[in-house]
């Protein structure tokens, strides 16, 4: 077996927008989760700048509600970054098996994760990518993943690519405008994921430049939203950051206790009067989906029950598939899918992607991704051509059957 950094590596658990990510142990046993970067980031002196102050501030969190860091090697050849393991489904999948939460798990699933960002705030870190797939919903509640990494990859994607860092849906208007992120970009993204919990989809569906504008410019749809949650979540999602409560004042919302806004005068991490976990692991559900239509892999019922909520293994060397027209791109690789349309991209791990359905009308061809907490995003290209409107099809078909066979 492979040694990474004395870590004996066991499997391969994903891949993400750092890296590859392995179930790895140390000489005494322990489960990690060990994230190896990418060789283009990994080439960046700027990447490697940012991920060693991040990774110095990250072994700082503490909290009852994140996965620790436990070791890195920021100078390693690849870096890499070792997390504690944390078994269990994401929040995407679990509402994907379970269906939306009510208002007490909704109020409980609020407070851990407005806890864990109290604790990453605490050391001046932002996670700028809050969304369920990032959400670890392990036996004593949900841990969030990835702090601390975020910011060393934005500088790397943002550079490169000129687009925003983060998923369109759960992505503050600050962010989408390309301005300074604070903790309250985070607080925002919580906010959508309390939406996505119920049930619902606080920009509805569309094209990533789309959820973006509507982010930016239109109020929420928080009609899946309990009533006695609306106020909370509508501050949440305020278009100004600083009308957003601290995760100190939304947990102070969600216990219902009457403390006016102002600076903590308590800990950091501040300790949840205990509730009955509402985090009991789901009853795995049989399914028989139908037959595809026209070559589509169809949309499956659950999520595939693999650990840590990274979706099953991605072969190495797979096809890539990229389709392109004047306007827009659809990239689909063996980290996931890609959709960019105007300048504007959005990119979705395996993990996360719940069915990828392609329809063809006339000579146009429309890529639509599902994600496990039920956002949609469209993305269409002009072909032109019949028979390039085929040759795409063609292309793309036996890759995305590939990456969604047994799902």
């Amino acid at each position: 077996m492979e040694r990474i950094g004395g870590y004996l590596v066991e499997r391969k658990l994903g891949e993400g927008g750092m890296g590859t990510v392995f179930l790895a142990r140390t000489r005494g046993g322990r489960a990690v989760a060990l994230k190896v970067a990418k060789p283009e980031l990994a080439a960046d002196p700027v990447f490697r700048e940012r991920f060693r102050s991040e990774v110095e501030a990250a072994r700082t969190v503490g909290g009852f509600h994140t996965a620790s860091v436990v070791d890195a090697d920021v100078d390693g050849d690849p870096p890499w970054l070792a997390t504690a393991y944390i078994p269990g489904p994401t929040l995407a999948a679990r509402l994907a098996a379970e269906g939306p939460m009510d208002e007490p798990r909704l109020r409980a699933l609020a407070a851990a994760l407005a806890e864990a960002l109290e604790s990453i705030h605490a050391r001046g870190l932002v996670h700028r990518d809050l969304k369920p797939g990032n959400i670890i919903m392990a036996e004593d509640g949900p841990r969030v993943l990835d702090f601390g990494i975020a910011r060393a990859v934005e500088s790397t994607r943002f550079t490169a690519t000129g687009t925003a860092f983060g998923t369109p849906g759960f992505l503050a208007p600050e962010q989408a405008l390309g301005h300074d992120v604070t903790g309250a970009a985070d607080v925002f993204a919580l906010g959508a994921v309390l939406v996505a919990a119920a049930g619902g989809s606080a920009w509805g569906e569309g094209t990533p430049m789309g959820l973006m504008y509507r982010s930016v410019h239109e109020t929420p749809d928080l009609a899946a939203v309990p009533a006695g949650l609306t106020d909370l979540v509508a501050a949440c999602l305020a278009k100004d950051p600083a009308a957003r409560p601290t995760p100190t004042r939304l947990l102070d919302m969600v216990m219902g206790e009457s403390r006016e806004p102002g600076p903590a005068t308590h800990p950091a991490t501040v300790a949840v009067p205990p509730v009955p976990s509402p985090y009991a692991p789901p009853v795995p559900q049989p399914f028989a989906p139908a037959p595809p239509a026209y070559g589509q892999p169809p949309f499956p019922a659950t999520p595939p029950g693999s650990p840590y909520g990274f979706g099953p293994p991605v072969p190495l060397g797979p096809p890539e598939v990229v389709l392109t027209d004047r306007d827009a791109r659809v990239v689909v690789n063996a980290t996931g899918i890609i959709l960019e349309v105007g300048g504007a991209a959005a990119d979705f791990e395996w993990a996360e992607i719940a069915g990828v359905v392609r329809t063809p009308r006339g000579s146009r061809l429309t890529v639509t991704v599902r994600l496990w907490d039920g956002s949609v995003f469209d993305c269409e290209l002009n072909a032109r051509r019949t028979a390039r409107l085929t040759e795409w099809i063609t292309r793309l078909d036996p890759v995305l059957g590939a990456h969604l066979a047994g799902r």
